[in-house]
């Protein structure tokens, strides 16, 4: 039976709540909080769809449409919105009295209305913005949110119309499609997503993200914001976001050179007030790299005249100011200025009362880095052939003469910082897998790195929520299995709580409210982003991250497979020693001697893509685990099928290299 209602008008002081409404027994659902939206829209642009009403006494209940009369209640009581009071008519549809079917009409209004897709309502805000000329502070008003909220959405609707269309035909997901908003250019976010698409590629939030990376450094980034003002003084390029904290430094190029000069600059300045002998500067200072450096410590010398009358003068004020310190009725901004004034003297004394030997001076220098959004200095540094040169023996580093004659198998530096990065990436592969026990790492992390007064545990992750910036020379090239892992592990996350729509205390709420195992596999996540470029580790410098990783990733192959990237990498004469002596493939090594490195290459490359049938067990076994030496996880002994099946007369395999 179809059912007509009449149009009529009533007075918002005439509305009551409709006994029969399926909504009477969830008063939550008209909390002021809750209809805030609903009210400031009504406000601006009047009420949109009439009430459903019926007679009741001298009353009309509100069969349909009890939010849109609470927010109207609201206006009424508000005296700051202008148009609304209890006299005001409102546009109403109105149910005859005899009508049996009220409930059902009641739920009908309430459930048949389908949710609006994501994407039509950012690209609505969009268009508001485009097409009506409003302005994200207007848009606030009307829908009763921020500001911020707003252009949050905006960022959204004005991702490139392709990968929209992507996302609506669910070929991508719609987390997927938020990271294109990462880069403000629509330009560099299509060029993205075609390299990313092509070969039907399945493209996650994760990779986008990485891949924006490399198109620029967010001005909310650490680095940015430090280099920032010369980066814009010296004309470079900014793709500005409708959220400053958004917009991209695209010259990351200039964007190094700048960090790099100020780096120099401050490891410069300390040289100068010290007096080393050299000053240095690299963006991230890598402590297996300096491994090899010595460092000198200024030791205890007596002060001058003029010294001594000031380290007095100190040794007095200290007890002063000690004394004033001992008064329990000192309030808190006194205590901590006497506490500073203390920690600034007591440096002083120190300054005076040591120094750095002129031989030590004479060696020794100052490496400026980046590190947890600041310069570190780290003074006093030797480098490895100064250190040799005072103990009268050779620096022990390895010599390329031979290399080239395939004699032994070394790594340039270029190749070892890459193989460092890919590592980083299998070790946050591991630790997405094993999310309890990464929580447990990153939690002692942060605990001991506060109770230990910032003398960390480990520098192999940084747990300061910043993602680590992945530098590689071949990234599109590489193996991709540890990003597919971090990427399924992103896809699995709980981010329901994750609403930009909401504010950070009702994020939080719903944070709270996720069970141990999705907030274990969040931590876990966050903490992936933070592994540092890395190869095996030694248990003497690193004892945590060498047993953790023994723990985790036992074997990196798990996570990372060597192709051609690598193999292109090595000389001929490297991979036939690789055949030969460690895959016991000696045959195939001498075959192989009067190919090209290119055919070489891609032999290596298709025997570890998928093993021969035709391998022998031990054989296979060597390929399942072969890396190059130091990216396996230190106290795992690689296979070495060259030992189980090597030929009596090595003599062949030795020519063919």
């Amino acid at each position: 039976m179809t059912h007509t209602f009449k149009p009529t008008t009533v007075s918002i002081g005439d509305l009551v709540a409709h006994p029969a409404n399926v909504r009477t027994n969830s008063p939550e659902t008209y909390a002021s909080e809750n209809i805030a939206n609903l009210k400031a829209s009504i406000a601006v642009l009047g009420l949109l769809q009439p009430l459903l009403v019926q007679k009741i006494d001298s009353k009309f209940g509100v069969l349909a449409g009890g939010r849109r009369h609470a927010a109207l209640l609201e206006l009424v009581a508000d005296k700051t919105a202008k148009g609304f009071t209890n006299r005001t008519k409102i546009d109403c549809r109105l149910v005859p009295d005899d009508c049996d079917v009220t409930t059902a009409l009641s739920l009908a209004e309430n459930i048949t209305q389908a949710p609006m897709n994501a994407i039509d309502e950012f690209e609505a805000f969009a268009r508001m913005m485009e097409v009506d000329g409003q302005t994200p502070e207007t848009i606030a008003k009307t829908f009763g949110t921020t500001v911020a909220a707003v252009k949050g959405r905006l960022r959204y609707g004005l991702i490139h119309p392709d990968i929209r269309a992507a996302a609506r035909a669910k070929s991508i997901t719609l987390d997927t499609m938020k990271a294109f908003a990462d880069h403000p250019s629509q330009e560099v976010q299509s060029e993205v997503f075609e390299a990313l698409t092509k070969e039907d590629n399945h493209v996650q939030a994760y990779t986008v993200r990485q891949a924006l990376k490399s198109r620029g450094v967010q001005v909310s980034d650490d680095i940015g914001a430090f280099v920032r003002k010369d980066y814009e003084a010296r004309g470079g390029a900014i793709a500005a976001d409708l959220l400053d904290e958004h917009s991209v430094l695209e010259d990351s190029a200039l964007v190094e050179t700048i960090l790099l000069e100020k780096l120099a600059a401050a490891a410069e300045e300390a040289r100068a007030e010290i007096g080393f002998a050299w000053a240095d500067a690299v963006i991230q200072y890598d402590y297996a790299a300096m491994a090899d450096y010595g460092r000198v410590y200024p030791g205890p010398v007596e002060p001058d005249e003029k010294g001594s009358r000031r380290v007095d003068e100190i040794t007095a004020e200290l007890e002063r100011r000690e004394h004033e310190m001992e008064n329990e009725e000192l309030e808190d901004e006194a205590y901590n200025e006497l506490y500073e004034r203390v920690d600034a003297l007591e440096a002083e004394a120190r300054d005076l009362q040591e120094a750095y030997s002129k031989e030590d001076l004479a060696r020794s220098g100052v490496i400026a880095s980046w590190s947890h959004g600041k310069i570190s200095l780290h003074v006093g540094m030797v480098r490895p052939d100064d250190k040799a040169e005072r103990s009268g023996k050779g620096t022990g580093a390895p010599s390329d003469k031979g290399a080239a004659d395939g004699d032994e198998i070394t790594y340039p530096a270029s190749l070892t910082e890459d193989l460092k990065t890919e590592r980083a990436m299998a070790l946050g592969a591991a630790m997405t897998m094993h999310p309890e026990a990464t929580l447990d790492l990153t939690l002692f992390k942060l605990v001991t790195d506060v109770l230990t007064n910032g003398m960390g545990v480990t520098q192999a992750i940084k747990v300061d929520a910043r993602q680590e910036y992945r530098n590689h020379a071949k990234m599109d090239e590489i193996d991709g299995t540890s990003l597919e892992q971090v990427a399924e592990a992103y896809d699995a996350l709980d981010l329901s709580w994750a609403d930009d729509a909401k504010s950070p205390a009702d994020q939080f709420a719903l944070f709270r409210a996720l069970d141990a195992g999705e907030k274990a596999k969040l931590v876990a996540y966050a903490t992936a982003t933070t592994t540092q470029s890395c190869l095996k580790r030694d248990r003497q410098r690193d004892s945590l991250m060498h047993d953790f990783e023994i723990e985790i990733m036992p074997d990196i192959r798990a996570h990372w497979t060597p192709n051609a990237a690598l193999f292109n990498r090595f000389k001929k004469a490297w991979l036939l020693k690789i055949l030969g002596e460690e895959l016991g493939l000696a045959q195939e090594a001498v075959t192989l001697a009067s190919s090209t490195k290119k055919e070489v290459v891609a032999f290596c490359d298709k025997l570890f893509a998928e093993p021969f049938a035709t391998l022998t067990d031990a054989q296979r076994a060597a390929v399942a685990a072969w890396c190059p030496p130091m990216m396996q996880t230190a106290g795992v002994e690689p296979i070495d099928a060259g030992e189980a099946e090597a030929p009596e007369d090595k003599t062949e395999v030795a020519q063919a290299a």
